[in-house]
């Protein structure tokens, strides 16, 4: 069984194993729980007892058991109980390169104002969503993966083809970001590989990916110092090994990315 759990006073989280670079946890949180943060993932949820709160899109949202949540990449948010008794949820996380590998090239689904009671979205998220004691199997993960993009794209309307930007040119961007995250990349590099100017590259990635090619190279960093400090790596090592500049440069995009410290984030996830 794949999983662990830490307890931090009186809540805490537990984290499935990561499947094809699908996160997955479990989580009780009393009060404040996350400060405002953004991530390049989709965070795809469930609220299984209490209130959930959080603010997203100049809106406040209340979550209650049974309602399905869906935040857009690159959407500021946080994280609270909505009363004195705390919340506990359900949440994966989802590169929109998953949704691409779907939707070849559409644009990507937009659920407005993040939070559904829509039945057909609870019911496709029911073998993502499952408990942190069931290790999914890859063939699972995908067909239930392939049929929560495919619903989110018919009730959204927004999984039509487009024929905005180059799907092409932004799918070789990322593929080298994802492969030399770790270096400066320069903008010269990227124009020659994929045959478009920077300001036209940097609109097809948003279109297509949900946010800016640097974003996508700082949040890759991010992902293996995370790996490191789950091995016990220290955090001035972890930062220098991911490519940024020190320590410091690191711990202002972790806590702007995940909305705690990476010391917080290595005590909770480590326990």
């Amino acid at each position: 069984m794949n999983r662990h759990r830490n307890r931090v006073g009186p809540d805490w989280v537990e984290r499935a194993e990561p499947i094809a670079g699908v996160e997955r946890i479990e989580a009780f949180f009393h009060g404040k729980a996350y400060a405002m943060h953004r991530h390049d993932t989709y965070a795809i949820g469930r609220t299984l007892a209490g209130v959930q709160r959080f603010n997203y899109r100049r809106g406040q949202c209340d979550s209650l058991p049974g309602h399905t949540i869906v935040l857009h990449p690159d959407e500021p948010h946080d994280g609270q109980a909505g009363t004195g008794e705390g919340f506990q949820y359900r949440m994966i996380y989802v590169q929109p390169s998953v949704f691409q590998d779907a939707l070849s090239g559409s644009a990507l689904p937009f659920l407005e104002g993040g939070l559904t009671t829509d039945p057909r979205l609870s019911a496709a998220t029911e073998s993502l969503l499952q408990q942190m004691s069931h290790t999914l199997e890859p063939l699972e993960q995908n067909d239930a993966l392939s049929e929560f993009i495919h619903s989110l794209a018919a009730i959204t309307g927004t999984g039509r083809l487009s024929s905005a930007g180059d799907y092409r040119a932004a799918r070789r961007a990322r593929e080298f970001l994802h492969e030399h995250c770790s270096r400066t990349v320069a903008l010269e590099e990227l124009e020659a590989l994929t045959g478009r100017d920077r300001w036209s590259l940097s609109r097809d990635f948003r279109h297509f990916y949900g946010t800016s090619p640097y974003r996508y190279l700082t949040m890759r960093r991010l992902d293996a110092v995370r790996r490191m400090l789950l091995a016990g790596t220290a955090l001035s090592h972890a930062a220098a090994a991911a490519g940024f500049a020190d320590q410091s440069h690191m711990a202002r995009h972790f806590s702007k990315a995940f909305g705690m410290t990476p010391g917080t984030w290595q005590r909770v996830a480590r326990g």
